[in-house]
Parts: structure tokens; sequence; C-alpha cells
């Protein structure tokens, strides 16, 4: 994370519609800690691109010609493991969601989502690895109940034993709280729970943090958001 007062947050947007690309970046403008360097329009563009313009954030259109962003998000992780990915799209399926946070995005929005909604996306994604909104918490829900192919075996070798705090701290991240503020209400700092955090994911076998939600919500943690 940036220091306050230090150099703003780094944006390239990808996307094939220059109006909304012109759209996004004008409204960003506004924002003293957000700076847009860069703009593509299709996976190729981008790629070559960020070989030479590292970004913070990458605002990642789905359908583009040439290269899509599906095809393009593995290829990001590869050349920048901790550039923060929010991919766009007009069409809400919740398949694709999950699939798409499975692949490392840490964020997905409709591309009408107003610029507050995307100015949010982008800090709490470059401040806490991932921006959770009902899009993709109903996504994890509904991509869970439809699936249901977790093995007899396999969900008893996730049978672990939570301690009230990593407890705690689960159901906190389930309802969207940042490090800091899940740190200011278990009273630990957030370099704890961001540690906490981590062993949650070696006690309960998730790889990201979605993969954490959907453990959670498989084992009742939390009840439906």
């Amino acid at each position: 994370m940036k220091p306050d007062n230090q150099e703003p947050i780094n944006v390239i947007i990808c996307d094939d519609h220059v109006l909304y690309r012109a759209g996004v970046k004008t409204a960003l403008s506004s924002k003293k800690d957000i700076k847009v360097i860069a703009e593509a329009d299709n996976g190729v563009h981008l790629l070559n691109l960020i070989k030479s313009i590292p970004a913070d954030v990458i605002l990642l259109d789905i359908q583009m010609p040439i290269m899509d962003g599906i095809a393009t998000l593995p290829e990001i992780k590869k050349i920048c493991p901790q550039t923060k990915i929010i991919m766009l799209t007009m069409v809400v399926d919740n398949s694709m969601i999950t699939k798409l946070m499975e692949l490392g995005a840490n964020s997905y929005l409709s591309k009408t989502s107003d610029s507050e909604v995307i100015y949010e996306a982008i800090k709490t994604c470059y401040e806490s690895d991932y921006y959770f909104n009902s899009l993709t918490n109903q996504a994890l829900l509904s991509n869970l109940k439809q699936r249901n192919v977790v093995a007899p075996h396999q969900m008893a070798q996730q049978e672990v034993s939570l301690n009230e705090k990593e407890t705690t701290i689960l159901r906190l991240m389930c309802e969207e709280k940042s490090t800091k503020e899940i740190a200011d209400i278990v009273e630990l700092s957030p370099r704890t729970v961001e540690a906490i955090r981590d062993k949650l994911k070696v006690k309960t076998g998730s790889k990201t943090t979605a993969g954490l939600i959907m453990y959670a919500v498989k084992h009742k943690i939390i009840e439906e958001m």
C-alpha cells in the first residue's frame, strides 16, 4: 500500500469502446489519489503496454476483439502478478464471475456502475486485494448451489477447527470489511489480521480470498448475503 500523500494509484483502462474509456477517465480525473496512466483497446495491446508501463490496477473489459478479457487475465498475472484486475462487463453471468475470480480477478463490475463505485472498487482492490459486491457475492453463492460437486472425502478433509478469532475474522471478510476495519473491530494490528487470513487459507485449503468466502458459505459460517 502506498503511504498517504505519496504517488497516486496508477490505473490502466482496457476497453474497446473509446467513449466508455473517455467517460471513466474523465470521472476518475477528479480523484487526486487515482491516475489513469494508459489506455488499451484489446488484450494484445494491453499486454504490450504493461511490459513497460506497470499499473497498480487494471480495468479490464471482458468482451473485446483480437484478445478478450478472459484470455488476457491469466497473461496479466504472469507479467504483473501484483497488479489488481477489475473485470468489466455488460453481462451478469454467475458462472463466469466465479471462473474469473478463480483465475485471479480481484473484482467484477457492471459497466453501468457509476464512477463512485468504480473509484471505490479501485481503492479497495488496491488496499485490500478484493472488492466484493452484490454481483460477486451472489455469483459465489449461486455457483456453489449449482455445482455442489464436493465429494464426501473432500468435504471431510476440509472439516477443520477454527477458533473464535479466526471465525470472527472470516465472517468480517465475508461482510466486505477491509483489513484495517477488521483490525479495529478485533483489536489486532492489520499485519496480524493478514497473518490470520493467510493461516485461514492454509487451514481451509483455499488459494484465494474468494476461496475463503466459498468455504465460509459451504460450512455455514455465514448465512446467505
